[in-house]
């Protein structure tokens, strides 16, 4: 240890028994839930205005821009957490960009300026980008991986800035193409030089808290909205409809996800990229399904500008993403060919109730049930 109470940014030790979240990773995960709060109220309210289509697009760039840079901070601290004051400083230095994130969350859904998202999101990589220079300083094992994110993080930071000075209208095509180019850089980085040294259990339950927590931002958020239809509501029968389908389906995912233990399934670089990589589509459904019940709830109070079966898709399509995404990941090697196919039927059977919005939203709440009976059974016949 220095004079200056800092110390050398070596790799944890993988097998690290007792492994856990630190107090600081949880406060991460809250600050980032800010942000995603205000990205599923903003696709709530496009959603009812009638404008699908835009209500996707925007929400799915906005939560990229808070995923990766969690899914980064997440991956590294699972390997050279020093737990310094330094490390405290710039963990800190990344959330203030997620807030700063956050307050543009609503200009980019709804006016398409992304500026202050760009100038957040730059805030927290670059950040980071001061965390590999450390590792590079500290340790020649993972010098050359470290400084490979360094530069990769770097160059694409100021490619994001050059957007900001297009004509109007270039960055819409641009920024698919920086997107690409940072899911590019762990691959490079990583693939080019010594692996960085992840902890499977502790990288599980990094993701298992996040996915956790935006459960119950969608608790939250639907109870908000059931409650404030009570207040204007003359019928309440379909509102408490919509309360308890909503707190099944929450409940339900919720059950599904940790169903199965996932750390088994990190084995090496191209199993940690579907695995790290796959769970966008986890969270973001996630952080969907409570707009699509808000959207109901709207619908229901009609404020929203919406076909029955549009507003039965907000709710049925991340329902069924967020299921067949964590099938894929993790229930898909657990189960026979048999139980594959009877989830797979029933996770397609949520979509197909769109066609019957009537009855869509109580549909979905008990197949989505059905998919939990089905998971407790086949792991009760695979124990015996």
């Amino acid at each position: 240890m220095t004079t200056i109470g800092l110390r050398r940014m070596r790799p944890r030790d993988p097998a690290e028994g007792h492994r856990a979240a630190s107090p600081l990773e949880l406060l991460f995960d809250l600050v980032f839930v800010v942000a995603v709060g205000f990205a599923a109220t903003n696709l709530h309210e496009i959603e009812a205005e009638g404008h699908i289509s835009s209500a996707i697009v925007s929400f799915a760039f906005v939560f990229f821009s808070i995923w990766w840079a969690w899914l980064n901070f997440t991956w590294f601290a699972t390997s050279f957490d020093t737990d310094d004051w330094l490390y405290r400083v710039m963990t800190f230095v990344q959330m203030a960009g997620v807030l700063v994130l956050a307050a543009g969350v609503g200009p980019a859904m709804q006016d398409g300026s992304f500026t202050i998202v760009v100038i957040g999101y730059v805030v927290m990589r670059l950040a980071l980008v001061g965390q590999w220079i450390r590792v590079a300083a500290s340790t020649s094992e993972y010098r050359a991986t470290a400084l490979h994110y360094a530069l990769g993080i770097t160059v694409v930071q100021a490619l994001w800035v050059a957007i900001l000075f297009l004509p109007e209208g270039w960055p819409r095509f641009v920024a698919p193409v920086l997107i690409l180019l940072e899911v590019l850089v762990p691959v490079w980085s990583e693939s080019r030089a010594q692996t960085t040294p992840w902890h499977t259990h502790h990288i599980a339950e990094r993701y298992s808290l996040f996915t956790l927590i935006v459960l119950g931002e969608g608790l939250v958020a639907s109870a908000s909205a059931v409650i404030d239809g009570l207040r204007h509501a003359e019928h309440l029968g379909p509102l408490l409809v919509l309360a308890a389908g909503g707190l099944v389906i929450v409940a339900g995912l919720w059950w599904i996800y940790f169903s199965h233990e996932q750390h088994d399934h990190i084995r090496g670089l191209p199993s940690a990229l579907v695995f790290g990589y796959g769970h966008y589509f986890v969270f973001a459904a996630a952080a969907a399904v409570p707009a699509g019940i808000e959207v109901a709830v709207s619908a229901d109070a009609g404020e929203a500008d919406l076909s029955h079966a549009s507003v039965a898709a907000t709710i049925a399509v991340p329902v069924a993403l967020f299921v067949l995404a964590i099938w894929a990941l993790a229930l898909r090697p657990s189960l026979s060919v048999g139980w594959n196919t009877v989830v797979v039927v029933l996770t397609l059977a949520v979509l197909a109730t769109i066609a019957v919005p009537e009855v869509s939203l109580v549909a979905t709440a008990l197949l989505v049930a059905a998919i939990v009976v089905v998971l407790e059974v086949a792991d009760a016949r695979a124990r015996r």
